[in-house]
This record gives structure tokens, C-alpha cells and sequence, in this order.
């Protein structure tokens, strides 16, 4: 077998395997997004509030819109409604940023990717040495052409849904970017796992240790 082919079946076995975890977690997303809510309202800004409030506004659209039957109960496909084209970018990006999630994570156990201070992913040099047991045959498949372009994805992903935060909240408007992209990355950091790289504000890269409790 050519390394070409078996670098397909390995990227279709990817595939499969996300389709079908997306498929199985869909309930559970719905559930815990009104719980993330509740537990940092009180703790956070007006402007985060509202921000993640949208965010979580658009990931139940993409979820509802994941969830419609594609027939009816007399085997007719059913129209999907209609809506504006910027809803639709912005539905069409979460669910990139979903599809993408189990591969993001193993980047940033990598290594190969940290949260920037601009709400983007910067990638650093992708090293196959030390790497975990449970991460080797994922490492050792994905080629650089991937990484970049699974990166590439998820950094235009998040512009859409930044600009469409912008768009879906009359007191914002276009000078409010880099100011809700900063924001956003002060939310990426604090959810970053213990052993991510994370960028401060001036510019410096550093990696998560355990929260102090």
C-alpha cells in the first residue's frame, strides 16, 4: 500500500471517527452550556457577559441546526429554513471549531499550538520526540500540510463568530474588534488546560500551570 493511500485511509478513518463523536456529544453540549453560564456571570464583565452569551447564542443555532431530521415522518426531505448569509458563516464557523476540537486539544498537548493574546492559535514547530502514549499514532500521521491547514480553519473560524458578535450587538460596532478579541483571549487562557501555551499581553509565551484552589 502506498504512503499516499494509507494517509487517506487515515483521514477518512479521522473523519468517521469525529462525524460520529459529534453526532453522540450533541446532548451533552446543550446540557452544560446554560451551567458555564450561570457559574461565571457573576464573576465576569458586562462586555465578557455579553460576549460569551452570544457565542453560546450561536453554538445552540449550529446545535438546533445539527439536530433537525433531514425527512419528514413520509420519508419527504425537509427544506432547512432560511436564514441571512452572515447567520449561516457564523453557524458554518462553530461547527468548524466543533468538528476540529478533539485535534486542537491533542495540538496543545503537543505542544504544536497555543492560545495568542489576539483570541487566535499561533503554531509552533510540530516536535515528534516525547510524545504520549495515547498521542503517538496521531502525531505520527498528521503531516504538516494538516496542522496548518486544521489552524488556518479554526483562526478564520473565530474572526466570523467575532464579527458576528459584533453584528448581533447594536451597542458594538467595528471599532469594538480587537477589544472583544482581546477579551476572548483572556476567556481562551482561562480555560486552557494545565501544560497549554498561552501568550500575555506583552507578548510573552508561557505554559499554564494547576490552578491554585
Amino acid at each position: 500500500m502506498s504512503h499516499e493511500k494509507h494517509s487517506s485511509d487515515i483521514n477518512k478513518e479521522r473523519f468517521m471517527k469525529k462525524v460520529i463523536y459529534f453526532i453522540f456529544t450533541l446532548p451533552l453540549w446543550s446540557c452544560t452550556l446554560a451551567n458555564v453560564n450561570v457559574e461565571v456571570m457573576s464573576e465576569r464583565t458586562a462586555l465578557e457577559n455579553q460576549i460569551l452569551g452570544t457565542y453560546n447564542a450561536i453554538d445552540r443555532e449550529m446545535l438546533l441546526l445539527a439536530s433537525v431530521r433531514g425527512v419528514d415522518f413520509m420519508g419527504n426531505i425537509k427544506r432547512p429554513p432560511k436564514h441571512t448569509k452572515d447567520h449561516q458563516e457564523a453557524v458554518n464557523a462553530m461547527q468548524i471549531i466543533a468538528f476540529h476540537s478533539d485535534d486542537l486539544q491533542a495540538f496543545k498537548k503537543l505542544g504544536w499550538s497555543g492560545e495568542n493574546n489576539q483570541g487566535l492559535l499561533t503554531m509552533f514547530p510540530m516536535q515528534k520526540n516525547n510524545i504520549p502514549d495515547m498521542l503517538i499514532n496521531f502525531a505520527e500521521n498528521y503531516t504538516q500540510k494538516e496542522f496548518e491547514y486544521v489552524i488556518s480553519q479554526l483562526n478564520q473560524a473565530r474572526k466570523t463568530i467575532y464579527n458576528r458578535i459584533i453584528d448581533l450587538n447594536e451597542n458594538l460596532s467595528d471599532a469594538d474588534l480587537e477589544r472583544i478579541m482581546k477579551i476572548s483571549a483572556k476567556l481562551n487562557a482561562e480555560n486552557a488546560l494545565q501544560g497549554e501555551k498561552i501568550q500575555d499581553n506583552d507578548g510573552n509565551w508561557y505554559v499554564k500551570k494547576k490552578k491554585n484552589f
